[in-house]
């Protein structure tokens, strides 16, 4: 038996919707045959086999969600894959056997060196013995010692400096006391040798104090002003204590291990302004995957006082009558997070303008059915595709994005304009690549292709990948103004409005005239791009609206 997993679908994407199943149980499966109909966040795909045989089970129906590396069905061994696994099978007896050997004789070997360890650890148990011994000789001798000598009288009081060396030095004996373990002679002995020759110190230090000395060898006692008097002894103790335990926990405090997460998942963190190492994976060892951060970014935004609001919570609607609950597709739910965390993350800006496109009206209209023998509609969106890809080459900072992680803004040389497009299962969002290599004629044949295969589900995710800008109309269904949301991790977005007929004042003739008017919406990331830059975009592109000539000059 074979199981056939859900292969890797392309970078970000770690699940799929089930749209269709291909295949059924009894059925001979072959290799790279299509067994079923993944819908992903942004496009529709067949998966193929990379295994063969009978199906004697599937494990997905239609509408599952399945993760990469899911079951989706098991084959059957086929006569060639059961000789295989024999053969396999007959090897990896043979080697086990081979296997056994070597770990008999390893564990004879290991018997041995643990006889060997056991002599080494009676030695040094005798050693160790030995040097107690020496250690409570060399104690004995030193008290003996200590106990025969007599102190002088000394003949003058003790200096400052030589006081608070006393101070330190039992400061120091007091800490490194305290920090000896126990079971070591050595440094007991060293601890407790600190500790006579401070107390040594101490004694010769008051009885210098209380015998009077001679007043012409007597110094002068120097005078202390308030802010000079030295803090009490016990005072002083706990001070440098304190400093040295400090000291020993930043030395033991361990750095923080790197967030294990890939760099694509590290790469969209940083677009959903998530830090990667307040996420928790749900990956083997902790690792972090993208619905990790996606699931993070998501409680932050209902979290209150994290910048989100608080999830509303919902009523029991069918106290007040029947419901229908629908599963949200993937489509849905991948605007949903991408959209919600862009609000989150970007202080947008949208600002608004006029564009009087009356005489290019004449000429989109002349021209049509030139472009439409070319395959192609030469539609208002296609001509602001040419514009703007013109624009961007003007203002290159609307062709960015921003690395927070970097402090740095990314300057794109591309220019890949992305086109919103309405579809039954959600926006998509094509490209056209390198945009401002084209003409208008073959902008307007490629974006035909390109809306088709998104509302037939045919358009790959490498075709929705890379934009530098993006582009919504929604002239075509109607409304004067509205506010588009910057498709991360782009900085801009155009908005496109119905155009309509207006009376416009005329400076030269002083009369009003009827005008066909374009609103604009151009919402940008105030990040990046201030609003004197904003409105001067804006201007360009309306006033290249205006004036059709300048569009033939740009290619």
């Amino acid at each position: 038996m074979a199981d056939f997993t859900l292969p890797e679908l392309g970078e970000n994407i770690a699940s799929g919707d089930v749209l269709r199943v291909l295949v059924k149980p009894g059925d001979q499966l072959a290799k790279d045959q299509p067994v079923v109909e993944l819908e992903t966040d942004k496009a529709t795909i067949e998966v193929p086999s990379s295994v063969e045989g009978k199906i004697s089970a599937v494990n997905v129906k239609q509408g599952d969600k399945v993760k990469v590396g899911q079951v989706i069905l098991t084959v059957a061994d086929s006569a060639e894959g059961q000789e295989g696994r024999k053969a396999e099978g007959q090897e990896s007896r043979a080697e086990g056997r081979e296997g056994g050997k070597e770990r008999q004789e390893g564990g004879k070997e290991r018997q041995e060196g643990g006889k060997e360890r056991q002599e080494g650890e009676r030695g040094r148990q005798e050693g160790e013995r030995g040097r107690q011994e020496a250690g409570e000789a060399r104690q004995e001798g030193g008290t003996e010692t200590q106990a025969e000598v007599t102190p002088k009288r000394a003949e003058s009081k003790p200096s400052p400096a030589k006081a608070e060396k006393a101070d330190r030095a039992e400061a120091v004996g007091a800490n490194t006391a305290a920090k000896v373990p126990s079971g070591d002679p050595g440094l007991e002995q060293h601890v407790e040798g600190a500790r006579r020759e401070t107390a040594a110190d101490k004694a010769g230090t008051k009885r210098a104090a209380a015998e009077p000395a001679d007043a012409d060898e007597a110094p002068e006692a120097p005078q202390r002003t308030q802010k000079e008097e030295p803090q009490p002894r016990g005072q002083k103790v706990v001070d440098i204590s304190r400093g040295a335990r400090q000291q020993a926990e930043s030395a033991a405090a361990p750095e923080m291990p790197p967030a294990p997460a890939a760099p694509s998942v590290r790469r969209m963190a940083r677009e959903l302004g998530v830090d990667v190492n307040e996420v928790s994976g749900s990956g083997p060892a902790g690792r972090i995957s993208v619905d990790d951060v996606k699931a993070h970014a998501k409680r932050i935004v209902a979290t209150p006082g994290r910048g989100g609001a608080a999830a509303v919570p919902l009523p029991d609607f069918t106290r007040f009558g029947e419901i229908d609950r629908q599963p949200m597709r993937a489509v849905r739910r991948k605007t949903a997070e991408h959209l919600s965390a862009a609000w989150q993350t970007i202080p947008h800006v949208t600002q608004f303008d006029l564009a009087d496109v009356t005489a290019l009206e004449e000429l989109r209209k002349k021209y049509a059915k030139q472009v439409e023998a070319a395959g192609g509609n030469l539609t208002v969106t296609a001509i602001a595709v040419k514009v703007v890809a013109s624009a961007l080459r003007v203002f290159p900072h609307f062709n960015a994005s921003i690395d927070l992680a970097a402090d740095e803004i990314i300057v794109k040389k591309y220019v890949n304009i992305g086109v919103a497009v309405d579809t039954d299962r959600g926006l998509l969002v094509p490209v056209i690549r390198n945009a401002d290599q084209k003409n208008i004629v073959q902008l307007a044949v490629e974006l035909a292709q390109l809306s088709e295969k998104a509302r037939t589900r045919k358009i790959a995710l490498e075709e929705m990948q890379g934009g530098s800008f993006s582009i919504s109309n929604l002239g075509g269904i109607g409304g004067t103004y509205f506010t588009p949301i910057v498709n991360a991790p782009e900085v801009a977005i155009l908005g496109i409005s119905r155009a309509r007929v207006e009376p416009v004042y005329q400076k030269d003739t002083g009369q009003f005239a009827p005008r066909t008017m374009l609103p604009l919406s151009l919402s940008y990331d105030h990040r990046a791009i201030d609003g004197a830059d904003g409105i001067r975009f804006l201007r360009w592109v309306a006033e290249a609206l205006e004036q059709p000539f300048l569009l033939s000059l740009q290619g």
